[in-house]
């Protein structure tokens, strides 16, 4: 066994000649079939040695290619190859694994004749998009910036608003046939050794063929796959991201994908949003109560009138009452069915407003929502209240902008309102129980899911409410950062 692994060793180490170096990376990339890879044979000007570039001409910079290594080789002499080439990033190798890898990363490899070390130059250039809006999350106050696919111009967008010596981009990398490289983002003199620990962790233990971004590896590393909680937070904006980071968090970005991981989270990171911070406190903890309200709404409200109208009328005004059987004097269905009825349709237009092209969005919603509603009522199939109370829990949903969150929560109405059928408030009650006692068994990344609340933690007790920017003082001591404090005195 010691001497298979041995002769593996050696295979993989690079030769002094040159030959056999390119004879072997020609097998490896598929020459005569795969027409993009590419070599340049030339002979150096400073040593008269021969020197072979292999690259994937797709996705390199050509003009630098010519500019900083081949004239440079060609017209100049020197003592050395560092000497000559003027390309910013090169790096030693020996072993062929290591090689092919930076070939598919876009970087040229360099072999030189009568020389066992292989030079990569970083000359990448995928094509992505430039720096744009946030698509998901809509900015009223603050930077418009939002992340791209090219995770360089992602970590100067973070590098830009964070300028500190100890913003650390750690790379791991994932993927057993398509490697892919995994940026982890901290301050290192401030995040947690363990957290650090745990994520690398949960990186290294994914054995897949190929993850090819950031909403494939969330699935990799959450908690509970299974759960209806997300653990992680992913935004598109980068003013967010340092928001977090500044705090102990550490984000994940990858190339190709236009937003990052935030870990770990807890409950109410999604119900918060950094423009909160933007805007005076008064305003800020408004738009928060109101998105408070609207999370109870959005899922209690349904529930509440299936419980009410079907076990405690006794509960309802008589003059309401006397309208609500009114309206359903002509419907056959049960109160039940109707209210399943209406949020399956709610939910239909929804996805269909979402799925279909952007001009045509809004008029799936006007014409579903008052065109097949309005012909439901006087059809008989449903009643009018029923319309108002869907159009309420449905309208509300949309306060809750994080996408992860949002199928949160329409999921518990459909949980609340199916638990409410039952026995009623009674019934509903229990549910409501059960559901908090699971979100509050939930972890992310060792965190309590419901903390600083419960478990109760130092933070800035900024749960419900914020406080003035001068009076926040405390990181959140759930993520045991090395720095607690925030303001220095």
């Amino acid at each position: 066994m010691l001497r298979k692994k041995q002769a593996k060793n050696n295979t993989d180490k690079i030769s002094s000649d040159l030959v056999k170096n390119i004879d072997k990376i020609k097998n490896d990339f598929s020459y005569q079939v795969n027409n993009d890879f590419s070599f340049r044979m030339l002979t150096a000007k400073y040593n008269q040695k021969r020197i072979c570039l292999c690259y994937y001409a797709s996705i390199v910079n050509s003009d630098k290619i010519e500019e900083s290594i081949i004239e440079p080789l060609l017209e100049q002499d020197g003592d050395s190859l560092i000497d000559i080439v003027t390309v910013e990033c090169v790096k030693t190798m020996t072993d062929s694994t290591e090689i092919n890898h930076n070939v598919t990363s876009g970087k040229v490899i360099l072999f030189m004749e009568d020389h066992p070390i292989a030079y990569a130059f970083d000359v990448t250039k995928f094509e992505h998009r430039q720096v744009s809006l946030a698509e998901n999350e809509n900015v009223v106050r603050g930077p418009k910036e939002a992340f791209s696919e090219s995770i360089h111009i992602n970590i100067s967008l973070i590098r830009k608003r964070i300028r500190n010596q100890q913003l650390v981009s750690e790379v791991q990398h994932i993927g057993q046939r398509s490697k892919q490289d995994i940026h982890m983002i901290y301050i290192a003199d401030l995040v947690n050794e363990e957290l650090l620990k745990e994520i690398r962790a949960r990186i290294q233990q994914i054995t897949v063929d190929s993850v090819q971004n950031l909403e494939l590896l969330e699935q990799h590393i959450e908690d509970r796959p299974l759960s209806i909680f997300p653990t992680i937070l992913y935004t598109e904006r980068p003013d967010n991201a340092c928001t977090y980071i500044n705090r102990g968090h550490v984000i994940l970005l990858m190339e190709s994908s236009a937003a990052c991981l935030i870990v770990p989270i807890n409950f109410w990171a999604f119900l918060q949003n950094i423009e909160d911070r933007y805007s005076r406190v008064v305003f800020g903890n408004f738009a928060r109560t109101i998105r408070f309200l609207s999370l109870f709404l959005t899922t209690m409200v349904s529930a509440l009138y299936v419980a009410l109208a079907n076990f405690h009328s006794e509960m309802i005004p008589l003059d309401l009452l006397l309208a609500i059987a009114s309206a359903r004097d002509q419907v056959p269905l049960p109160l039940l069915f109707e209210v399943i009825l209406m949020e399956v349709a709610f939910e239909l237009i929804r996805e269909a407003g979402v799925r279909i092209p952007n001009p045509l969005g809004p008029t799936i919603g006007i014409v579903g929502a008052l065109i097949l509603g309005q012909a439901a009522v006087e059809a008989n199939i449903i009643s009018p209240i029923v319309v108002i109370v869907s159009a309420l829990s449905g309208l509300t949903s949309f306060v809750i902008s994080d996408p992860s969150f949002n199928f949160t929560v329409r999921l518990t109405r459909f949980i609340f309102i199916f638990g409410a059928c039952f026995f009623g408030i009674y019934s509903l009650m229990i549910t409501f129980t059960l559901w908090m006692m699971y979100a509050v068994s939930i972890k992310s990344f060792g965190v309590p899911y419901f903390a600083p609340l419960a478990p109760n933690y130092r933070s800035n007790n900024d749960t419900y409410f914020r406080k003035p920017l001068k009076k926040e003082k405390w990181r959140p001591k759930y993520l045991l950062p090395k720095d607690l404090k925030m303001i220095k005195k």
